[in-house]
């Protein structure tokens, strides 16, 4: 049975929900519901469908998994499914349900790939309420009848559009099929091209759509800026603006997996603390490091983009990309690991004469001129990235200046 709790008057009670629930998000340090919070959980709690978005750090996990843990009240079968992903994903989910429904009696687990399968078997066979996966082992599970989805009343596709990237959707169509068509589907993505506008119609009934925040701008609290080097002399100014730098933690991000095992391994011999996390790590390196790098074991989390979206990593204090991210949206979302929940934060980013139509279009997906820095004393070789000429053809899409001062750096 629920665990008695103390009678709530917070500002969370007054969207609909439980003094359990309330009491639950006290204990966790919440005050006020973020702004995609006090939107979503009405609409959720209402029964309708939902298409979300926000922006990086806003709160969106517990925007539908407070009132998903109201609506479905006490212990029974299996009624809500979350689809992730990425088994970093599904475990934070995961772990924010468990949180949040500590005072009730609801059971949550989570099954993934890469584990072995005996103990998602026992805690399916044991009877759970809550279920976060990712497609391909959730599918294995289903084919060998080891659950049903028959009795879920709520189903929440997350981080959509990532799903879209990996090629999950053909799986995330054949899991939905086997869920109730009487359903409530709760959607989230960033953007929506037209595969995922064809999915949304597909799965939704007359959503109610929630939006927090322009999908291509950076966070107001992110002081970001591009350091120019040649490629030579990346690894040196890494090195130089770490030891420059004030930080409490940061995240470098590769554009590989090996490149990632480079850095660190170089990072490590000058005397680093250093975790890793990119797909060809084994589960247990990836939680290890994750798990590291949030207790402050690790000071440095040396990343590919499986690290960019969604995870939710606390006091990141800067963010280096490395490797300049093809894909423009991807820097939006790289930086935004840094200045979460209204903390400041710092993003540097290395470009070399290869990366500058990437950087330029970075400039124009953001609709913003990025500051071009040098650190005072680094004994540059020189390129055409230093050249007035090149680096007025670099900003030629800007739209306007970067206002804020660059704080990391010691001066």
């Amino acid at each position: 049975m629920p665990i008695d709790v103390p009678k709530m008057d917070t500002a969370f009670t007054k969207l609909g929900l439980s003094d359990a629930l309330a009491f639950g998000v006290q204990e966790m340090g919440y005050v006020e519901p973020t702004p995609i919070q006090a939107q979503a959980i009405p609409v959720v709690l209402s029964g309708r469908d939902l298409i979300g978005s926000a922006q990086t750090g806003t709160g969106k996990t517990a925007a539908f998994a407070l009132p998903i843990i109201q609506k479905l009240g006490t212990h029974g079968k299996l009624r809500c499914l979350i689809l992730e992903p990425t088994r970093e994903l599904a475990l934070q989910v995961e772990e924010a349900f468990q949180k949040f429904s500590k005072f009730t009696d609801l059971r949550v687990t989570i099954v993934y790939g890469g584990v072995g399968y005996g103990k998602q078997l026992e805690d399916l066979r044991g009877g759970i309420d809550i279920l976060a996966a990712t497609p391909g082992r959730l599918l294995d599970h289903m084919e060998q009848g080891n659950v049903s989805l028959a009795n879920v009343d709520i189903l929440v596709l997350d981080e959509v559009d990532r799903m879209l990237d990996m090629g999950f959707l053909p799986d995330v169509k054949r899991i939905v099929q086997k869920t109730p068509n009487t359903r409530q589907t709760l959607f989230f993505t960033a953007t929506v091209p037209p595969e995922i506008a064809s999915l949304a119609s597909w799965a939704l009934k007359d959503p109610a759509r929630v939006e927090i925040g322009r999908q291509r701008s950076v966070a107001e609290t992110i002081a970001h800026a591009f350091y120019p080097v040649v490629a030579s002399q990346k690894f040196d100014l890494l090195q130089l603006l770490l030891e420059q730098t004030d930080f409490k933690s940061v995240i470098i991000f590769a554009r590989t997996r090996m490149g990632s095992d480079r850095i660190a391994d170089r990072l490590q011999r000058k005397g680093h603390t250093v975790g890793v996390l990119h797909s060809d790590r084994s589960q247990r390196e990836r939680i290890e490091a994750l798990e590291g790098f949030k207790s402050g074991k690790f000071e440095v989390l040396v990343a590919t983009d499986i690290a960019a979206r969604g995870l939710d990593i606390a006091g990141v204090s800067h963010v280096i990309n490395y490797d300049v991210p093809e894909n423009a949206e991807d820097y939006v979302h790289r930086i935004g690991r840094t200045g979460r929940a209204q903390n400041t934060g710092d993003a540097f980013t290395l470009v070399t004469e290869e990366d500058v139509r990437d950087a330029r279009s970075i400039e124009r997906f953001t609709g913003m001129t990025i500051e071009r820095k040098k650190i005072e004393g680094f004994p540059y070789i020189y390129s055409a990235l230093f050249d007035e000429k090149a680096q007025a053809e670099v900003a030629a899409a800007a739209a306007k200046p970067v206002s804020r001062l660059h704080r990391g750096v010691r001066r």
